[in-house]
């Protein structure tokens, strides 16, 4: 057991500094993080919660995983190691080609 939680389904009106509050009833808190969308600045509706220890890490899940925050059901479980991301960019396309050779384009409709 990891002492890193993921908290899901979270109001769009949580804060970090309210999900601190929120997890600090079942032991220290060394972080608490709301993911942002980076274009539009607003919260993703999820976040996650770094616990001192594993047993406080499995009170917060027994006790809030379900609980209402704002109206939501709380989705509180041990996060998972990130995935390696793949690919990237625009996904191997080869510019303004358009498949395209050069020279007479016959029936192309570009």
């Amino acid at each position: 057991m990891g002492n890193k939680l993921y908290v899901g389904n979270l109001p769009f009106s949580a804060t970090n500094d309210s999900l601190n509050e929120t997890f600090s009833r079942f032991g220290k808190v060394t972080s608490a993080k709301i993911v942002m969308d980076r274009d539009t600045g607003r919260s993703k509706g999820f976040g996650f919660v770094e616990m001192s220890s594993d047993d406080e890490a499995q009170a917060a899940i027994a006790k809030l995983h379900g609980s209402d925050m704002g109206g939501r059901s709380l989705v509180v479980n041990e996060a998972r190691p990130m995935e390696p991301r793949t690919g990237g960019g625009f996904g191997g396309a080869r510019g303004g080609d358009r498949g395209g050779r050069g020279g007479d384009r016959g029936g192309d409709r570009w």
